[in-house]
């Protein structure tokens, strides 16, 4: 029985999954945690990741194909030896705010649009080389080569330090629609570097990339892009990820130039276009939280939902370490409506109303990008395990929530992919029921206009 193993490495942790090459079947699983950042400094090592990668896959079967997923984004330099200089700054690194703005004063937001599919924000790569040449002159002569986190692991496992279209497309400084690094972008930070001759090799997307024992290794992507392949989403869909993150994103057959900013027109893993919008806060916003009422996330949970909806007049903007979309780095989060009468229920409630109300305002620059979100809507992430999650959702958006099959859809999704390095094709899994959350009658509208109005 062929078997494959993908790897999600992501913010938090390491997870991984093999399973079986031809029908899909979980055989074998595997986690371990990464260390803990918090904004506006937030920064891992990238040999965490890979010590964390060999913990979790210690003791699982040998496979015959690996393909990673990693968090995208982030900014791992190495100098002329291969050796990392520094830790590698995250996603959720926002100390790159200022240098997001001056790059956005050396082309107007619809050339950025047009020429990477993205206006440049804190989050993307080009951002964090403005940063590392602007702080760390240093660390910056020693710079010949840059990577993403998934590109290090791949090259770790495979020996060829390539990417693939989907996470490249989150860097600032390549097209999705030419297929191609847009060099003249990184001319802004510093004309006539070495090193931008040698940025990795853009990998097809069922290509082999090398080997690693015995087990060819694909290409890899960005942690989005694998769980659109994790859940099979097609055209029309939109997939709601509630994690350390909030992310909404759908596939495209076209490419999508958005100079307000809000929705970055990513590509993704299999030759279409991923045009995705990103929050901030989402999980780690019920952990603070639920940390103030002395609770865990698990009766935070059932808090909120014996609240009834709109919490009482309770409204919480949750910008608690900065903002993505809307482009608020500096903000921080708020709470309006309070009564003396307030209850433990109606925050928990207004702090779920929170979060979902930012998912659905970027649901609503999907469509204002005129990318089909007419599918189904389906729920992702450590916040689809969530009965609180799953039932604000569906009664603010005013519509049928599909909650996939339980698992690592990030992993699954890496999985996918090593299945088509393996067998040249993507394959066919049918890996489960969904679960589907039908909405109620509330005031939704009043509520998402408190929302507004809070948040703005």
């Amino acid at each position: 029985m062929p078997l494959v193993l993908g790897v999600d490495s992501s913010t938090q942790s390491t997870k991984v999954e093999v399973r079986d090459a031809d029908s899909g079947a979980l055989v074998g699983e595997g986690r371990a945690p990464h260390p803990s950042t918090t904004p506006p400094r937030s920064e891992q090592h990238p040999d965490a990741w890979w010590e964390a990668l060999e913990t979790a896959r210690a003791g699982l079967p040998p496979v015959d194909a690996i393909s990673v997923a990693g968090q995208q984004h982030g900014l791992v330099a190495l100098d002329a030896h291969d050796e990392v200089i520094r830790p590698a700054k995250l996603w959720n690194d926002t100390e790159s705010a200022p240098d997001a703005q001056w790059l956005r004063g050396r082309l107007d937001d619809e050339g950025w649009a047009r020429a990477c599919g993205s206006v440049p924000l804190a989050a993307f790569t080009i951002t964090k080389l403005s940063w590392l040449h602007r702080v760390e002159p240093e660390a910056w002569a020693r710079l010949a080569r840059v990577c993403l986190p998934h590109d290090w692991l791949t090259w770790k496992l495979g020996g060829e330090l390539v990417t693939d279209r989907g996470d490249a497309s989150g860097t600032g400084y390549f097209s999705p629609a030419e297929n191609i690094y847009r060099t003249d972008l990184l001319g802004f930070v510093e004309r006539d570097a070495d090193w931008v001759s040698r940025l990795p090799r853009v990998a097809s997307p069922t290509e082999v990339v090398g080997r690693c024992g015995d087990a060819v290794v694909g290409p890899g992507t960005g942690d989005n892009m694998a769980a659109a392949l994790g859940i099979g989403l097609e055209p029309g869909d939109v997939a709601i990820s509630i994690g350390t993150s909030g992310t909404v994103f759908a596939v495209s057959d076209t490419p999508t130039f958005d100079a307000s900013g809000a929705v970055a027109g990513f590509a993704d893993a299999t030759g279409q276009y991923l045009p995705l919008v990103c929050t901030l806060n989402a999980t780690k916003v019920i952990e603070a939280v639920a940390g103030l009422l002395g609770v865990d996330a698990m009766r935070c949970d059932a808090l909120a939902l014996e609240a009834s909806a709109g919490a009482g007049g309770v409204t919480v903007v949750p910008y608690f370490d900065g903002e993505r979309t809307p482009d608020r780095p500096d903000a921080t989060g708020t709470i309006a409506g309070l009564r003396s009468d307030v209850t433990r229920e109606q925050l928990a409630r207004a702090t779920y109303e929170g979060v979902v109300c930012g998912l659905l305002e970027a649901l609503d620059a999907l469509a204002a990008a005129d990318v089909d979100v007419t599918g189904r809507l389906l729920l992702l992430g450590g916040g689809a395990r969530s009965p609180a999650f799953r039932r604000v959702l569906a009664d603010l958006a005013g519509r049928s929530v599909t909650v996939p099959a339980p698992g690592e859809h990030v992993a699954t999704g890496a999985c996918v992919q090593a299945a088509a390095a393996l067998r040249g094709a993507w394959p066919e899994w049918k890996l489960g029921h969904a679960e589907v959350v039908e909405p109620t009658a509330v005031h939704r509208d009043a509520i998402r206009d408190r929302y507004r109005n809070a948040a703005h």
